[in-house]
């Protein structure tokens, strides 16, 4: 079966995002818009996750489901910022979790490095690379995708603030990044121009902050599935087996995509 998924969203305790976010907002556009799985976004932000675990209920598919039945995975986006090399690094990443209990112990780990309270989207001092050691000690099934990769702030490839390979960033831990986020100022035809992106499987979503359905699942990917489960999604991440397609708009709609955007 085919799913329209975004997977990378945010609540409303994110900076300038809307404030009327919520799971039934969330839903009831995602369904108008034609998505058929969303992102939790900020599983973090300790209000949030409250909200997260009474509007949804999980099973052992790894899949939450509204009381309609509309499905969720976990997902948040980190902002990690350090120095590597003598350079400072900003980074952005988005994480997917299995269930509440290994949400709850990521949200563990990063709080004795800083605070998850003050925003959904969450500030720390640490290495992409220690960032996904760390990560996968606590659950094999945590999935980091380094998220709008080629915006010139925060992102992997950023030209302000970034690295000149996944390797560079990563270290030895690059065996563990599986699929890469286009941003909406590029899309697959540009990423394959990079022979070096060849073993990444790419992806697209919204990096929405509204729920609007000119924001959300504005960028998408498509997976083709036997059975909406998270496993057969991490599959599809880490394998490509079943990751169909990418949804995109323009790549000059972005406004980093070339001279004159900021």
């Amino acid at each position: 079966m085919r799913y329209i998924s975004d997977l990378h969203i945010h609540s409303r305790y994110s900076r300038a995002c809307s404030s009327a976010i919520d799971i039934k907002n969330l839903e009831k556009w995602a369904k108008i818009k034609g998505v058929n799985i969303l992102g939790t976004g900020d599983f973090t932000h300790p209000e949030w996750f409250k909200e997260l675990k009474h509007e949804l209920v999980e099973d052992d598919t790894g899949i939450l489901k509204t009381s309609s039945g509309f499905p969720f995975i976990l997902q948040t986006e980190i902002s990690l910022i350090y120095t590597q090399a003598d350079r400072g690094r900003r980074i952005h990443n988005v994480v997917l979790a299995p269930n509440f209990d290994v949400v709850e112990q990521i949200t563990d780990y990063l709080k004795k490095h800083g605070r998850v309270d003050y925003d959904g989207r969450p500030i720390f001092k640490i290495s992409c690379h220690d960032f996904v050691y760390n990560l996968r000690k606590i659950s094999l099934d945590i999935e980091v995708i380094p998220a709008h990769i080629w915006t010139p702030w925060f992102s992997l490839f950023g030209s302000k603030s970034g690295f000149d390979s996944v390797h560079e960033c990563f270290k030895d831990q690059e065996k563990y990044v599986h699929a890469l986020e286009t941003g909406l100022s590029s899309d697959p035809e540009m990423n394959w121009r990079l022979s070096q992106l060849d073993k990444f499987n790419l992806v697209s979503f919204s990096d929405s902050h509204s729920f609007w359905p000119w924001r959300m699942g504005r960028e998408a990917t498509i997976f083709e599935l036997k059975k909406l489960k998270y496993d057969n999604i991490l599959r599809a991440l880490r394998s490509g087996e079943g990751l169909q397609e990418t949804v995109e708009v323009d790549p000059s709609y972005g406004k980093y995509h070339f001279d004159g955007h900021r």
